[in-house]
């Protein structure tokens, strides 16, 4: 599966998240925000496209019905934060913290999301295509009536994450760990996973493993 890549130009401008506040229209193009900080903001249809993102934060923050664009995170903190019902489309979150992030209702698209901390984030009833998870944790999440199009779990961290009415076929996690997951039988039709991770799941199907 390829996912695309943020197209960006190398030569940005340098600014500040709180320029934004000066815009007509809440917005940030083809520039790159470093070290900034802007916690506990509620901006509605905010708009980033083009944007490189460094050793920010965004703690507790609204941003119902976002528009991102080629935009990259690097280091940052969006802790809390909602991005509720918004349109994410090639972007990268890398190291980044997103403890209990709120993308429910998002459609993401070639997003990839690369040695994050997801743990308790909500992805319910969020439509997927193209996105990858890479060696990120994501503990407890939520992933209720998602919708999985050409999604990558590779070494993450899946434990107590809830894929109820989520459909894994296709889905390959055969190289995450967890102690358990909440899923349905009938959800597990046509996942890929790891021999030992067959033994375990045989307990949805009330088989008995006999050694």
């Amino acid at each position: 599966m390829k996912i695309e890549s943020p197209k960006i130009h190398s030569d940005l401008k340098s600014a500040n998240f709180h320029d934004i506040f000066y815009e007509e229209e809440p917005e940030l193009i083809n520039c790159t925000v470093v070290s900034s900080q802007a916690d506990n903001e509620v901006i509605d249809k905010v708009v980033f496209s083009k944007v490189i993102f460094k050793n920010t934060t965004f703690i507790n923050c609204t941003f119902m019905n976002i528009d991102m664009t080629d935009v990259v995170f690097e280091n940052c903190n969006l802790s809390n934060t909602r991005m509720c019902e918004g349109i994410i489309h090639r972007v990268t979150f890398k190291e980044c913290k997103l403890l209990g992030a709120d993308f429910s209702g998002a459609n993401l698209g070639n997003v990839l999301f690369e040695n994050c901390d997801l743990n308790l984030s909500n992805f319910t009833e969020t439509r997927f295509k193209q996105v990858g998870f890479e060696e990120t944790s994501l503990r407890s999440a939520n992933f209720f009536d998602a919708k999985l199009n050409k999604v990558r779990f590779s070494r993450c961290d899946l434990n107590d994450v809830d894929f109820t009415q989520t459909i894994l076929k296709g889905i390959d996690i055969s190289t995450c760990t967890y102690e358990q997951i909440n899923v349905s039988a009938e959800s597990l039709k046509g996942c890929e996973v790891s021999p030992n991770q067959a033994i375990g799941f045989s307990r949805l199907l009330g088989l008995k493993i006999k050694e």
